[in-house]
């Protein structure tokens, strides 16, 4: 048996609840894998709450889909992986299917990536979803090139943080941001270029006055919302608006036709457009991986909680509160 959270019905954070649950053996194309830490993310808390862009089709539910651990067994077909190997868990399945909130987890194999030994849990837990969402969405679509602009709102976040990183690299110019002045400071300190604090300042005419009213070549909202309106003011006549996020939580209009405005090019995009294309994600894992070897990435965590108090790391992470990733330790 292994301890697994799960929820009877949708709700907030207490709803869930750490049961005993055989994990069961790893079917074609699984694994199963001992799971040593767990990475939080707002998906999670989405599809609890039945706010997520996928519903919930039976309850009792499962959560999560990003870990490390080390393989227990595989199941027919799998090449490439056999126990007793560290491995991260990536997000590339429906929580539907399979999650990893448990000490013990069948995962798809699709979804694994080897972890080198010098990568601990908590780290391997922490890196993939934010670098793989950042590396997606500034490279494999957006071609961003040195000297472009790029503005990242919910900049304190995982994601946030590692799209600043991800910039750095590039060679581009990530302005960061933020609602309060708290977070500034550190968020300079990850390499943001700039930061707009937007509870004290007009972000659109901050981006144009950096920019010497051109706009940015690229904004990544991750709240999305009556907001993107003004946003798509901040954006340069042949930059890109990439939605992706929903944080606020509210329906986001398409910014109406504007003869002031130039054209706009405005894209959704999630992670899993990479994580579920072998050869994208082939090539995400590459790049990432260079980056942690060079130093030029790392993973930002926030704080760590033990699995028995996922309530108190979601509240925590509902807070809004953290700089960074929340990770789940799991104890055997």
């Amino acid at each position: 048996m292994a301890r697994t959270v799960l929820f009877h019905e949708l709700g907030g954070p207490e709803v869930m609840r750490l049961e005993d649950r055989d994990p069961g053996e790893p079917g074609p194309g699984e694994a199963r894998v001992r799971v040593e830490a767990i990475g939080v993310n707002r998906a999670e808390a989405l599809f609890r709450s039945g706010h997520y862009i996928e519903p919930v089709k039976q309850l009792p539910a499962r959560l999560g889909s990003e870990a490390a651990g080390t393989i227990e067994a595989v199941g027919p077909g799998v090449t490439g992986f056999e126990p007793g190997q560290p491995v991260s868990v990536v997000p590339n399945f429906s929580q539907n299917d399979y999650g990893v909130y448990a000490e013990r987890a069948i995962v798809p194999a699709t979804a694994l990536l080897h972890r080198p030994e010098q990568v601990d849990a908590v780290s391997g837990a922490a890196v993939w979803m934010p670098y793989l969402t950042a590396y997606g969405a500034m490279v494999e679509i957006g071609r961003m090139r040195a000297g472009d602009v790029a503005v990242v709102n919910a900049a304190s976040s995982s994601v946030g943080l590692a799209a600043i990183h991800t910039a750095d690299r590039l060679g581009a110019v990530p302005v960061a941001v933020t609602r309060t002045r708290a977070k500034a400071r550190q968020l300079l300190d990850e390499g943001a270029a700039e930061v707009i604090v937007s509870d004290e300042e007009d972000v659109t005419g901050r981006v144009l006055e950096l920019t010497g009213g051109q706009g940015a070549r690229y904004v990544f909202d991750a709240v999305a919302g009556p907001g993107v309106v003004d946003l798509a003011r901040a954006v340069a006549a042949d930059g890109t608006l990439f939605l992706w996020g929903a944080l606020s939580g509210q329906p986001t209009p398409y910014p109406g036709f504007d003869l002031g405005m130039p054209a706009l090019n405005m894209r959704t995009y999630t992670m899993l457009e990479i994580a579920k294309d072998p050869v994208r994600l082939r090539r995400a894992a590459a790049f990432v991986a260079s980056g942690l070897r060079s130093g030029a990435f790392r993973p930002v965590v926030d704080r760590v909680f033990p699995l028995e108090e996922i309530v108190q790391a979601h509240r925590h992470m509902e807070s809004g509160n953290q700089f960074g990733k929340i990770v789940v330790t799991v104890g055997h």
